[in-house]
């Protein structure tokens, strides 16, 4: 029931960013994430009752890829409404809460100290670093820019 309530939240407020930020139409929005929702809460319970110690992350993409193929009764649908929900509309939810998250753990982020400070900050910035020299790569390998 919580993660249900979680995902309920984070689809209106997704559909809302994506309103407001992209001009996509907020019924379209909030059905896809309704959808997103199903197949999360899907793979979250396959998880629960399949004895094997499978992450739920591989039912999840398992479903998802099966309600979207092509000789899927309602690939169609599935297709259609969720792609009206832009990435960043989804990123930008998702960071809040991650950082809400962060700030409910900041006492224990505390007693990390300077030096654990200091290796999350270079971690942060050698993956955004690397990350962009990876996409400038590919980018320009493919001839987009």
């Amino acid at each position: 029931m919580e993660w249900m309530g979680i995902l309920i939240i984070f689809s209106v407020m997704t559909a809302v960013g994506n309103y407001v930020g992209f001009q996509s139409p907020f019924d379209d929005a909030l059905a896809g994430m309704m959808i997103l929702c199903i197949i999360s809460l899907s793979g979250m319970l396959i998880e629960k009752v399949i004895p094997f110690n499978i992450p739920s992350i591989l039912y999840i993409s398992i479903i998802g890829l099966l309600t979207a193929l092509p000789w899927s009764p309602i690939s169609q649908q599935v297709i259609y409404y969720t792609s009206q929900i832009d990435i960043i509309s989804l990123t930008t939810v998702l960071l809040a809460y991650a950082g809400i998250a962060m700030g409910k753990d900041l006492n224990d982020f505390k007693k990390v100290g300077l030096k654990g400070v200091l290796v999350t900050f270079f971690v942060i910035i050698g993956t955004y670093i690397s990350s962009a020299v990876i996409a400038q790569g590919v980018l320009t390998y493919t001839g987009m820019i």
